[in-house]
């Protein structure tokens, strides 16, 4: 899915989607329950969740969420604190030396905002995170974002636009920005 594309609700793709988003439910679950040390079985369970094996050195401390988890890029040595969710369908890219604080949601896929187009279709975009970011404890980076190498975005900021390089994102203000 990229951001210029819908998918259709109830179509063959959307049917694929939701059966992975059980498996990676499921995996996740228990995932979540398994004791701190047990590494071997976190080792196996991400790698379920992942489709392959964590990249080296990269960190996550559980509870973690995905709705899919094939689509989640980890580069290495990233870092990603506990209870952080990944809604991955259309794609998450972490570079490497990439810190994730608790609690950030990072989401690529959403509904259009038509009334009569919202209960039918998905659309949706990837998000880039280039190397050397740091993202904030309860941040959330929204579809279709990319943010530029060494940015900082700060805590509980919601990010809905691409973030230069070298620069510090802060705030959310929730505004009326068109009416139908």
């Amino acid at each position: 899915m990229r951001d210029d594309r819908l998918v259709r609700i109830h179509s063959a793709e959307f049917r694929a989607m939701s059966e992975r988003v059980l498996r990676a439910t499921e995996l996740t679950s228990h995932l979540n329950v398994l004791p701190f040390e047990d590494e071997a079985g976190k080792a196996e369970l991400f790698a379920a969740i992942l489709g392959r094996p964590l990249p080296d050195r990269v960190t996550i401390h559980p509870p973690f969420y995905t709705d899919h988890g094939l689509r989640l890029e980890l580069a290495e040595r990233v870092f990603v604190n506990q209870n952080c969710t990944f809604l991955d369908y259309a794609g998450i890219r972490l570079g490497e030396r990439v810190m994730v604080g608790p609690k950030a949601t990072f989401i690529t896929v959403g509904h259009p905002v038509d009334p009569e187009e919202r209960r039918g279709w998905l659309s949706g975009g990837p998000i880039d995170v280039a190397e050397n970011v740091w993202i904030g404890a309860g941040a959330t980076i929204l579809p279709g974002v990319t943010i530029g190498r060494d940015a900082v975005i700060a805590a509980g900021a919601v990010v809905a636009d691409d973030v230069p390089p070298a620069s510090l994102v802060t705030g959310v203000k929730a505004a009326v920005r068109r009416q139908w």
